[in-house]
């Protein structure tokens, strides 16, 4: 069996080709999941925008206080409720599983919101 030298020119290039490929591979694999993982939802004008907003499973979606007056996030399937957010205030939830959740202010009923979950 013939020994492997790192050093010859046209191993050190086929090295560094597969090299630059696999950085390639994994950066695109980050950078998309970076993507899909981070959602804003802005609260404005007493209402929530994007709503109905659709994700991946895993995706973190972060609701920013854009209004003058405080809110609260509450949805009642995921037993989950935000600190009261004052204005520039964020909010952030990582959406694990498949469905759909609908949310409100619990200080401003009117408003509602909705994440849709599916893969």
């Amino acid at each position: 069996m013939p020994n492997f030298d790192p050093l010859t020119p046209s191993n050190r290039r086929a090295l560094l080709h597969r090299g630059a490929i696999c950085a390639v591979l994994i950066f695109t694999a980050i950078r998309r999941r970076a993507i899909a993982a981070d959602v804003v939802v802005a609260i404005d004008n007493f209402s929530f925008s994007p709503s109905p907003l659709t994700v991946e499973p895993n995706t973190t979606v972060t609701w920013e206080n854009r209004d003058d007056v405080p809110h609260v996030i509450y949805c009642t399937a995921l037993n989950l409720q935000s600190q009261q957010l004052e204005t520039k205030d964020t909010f952030r939830h990582r959406f694990d599983r498949v469905g759909t959740f609908d949310y409100i202010c619990s200080l401003h009923p009117h408003m509602r919101g909705r994440i849709i979950v599916s893969r």
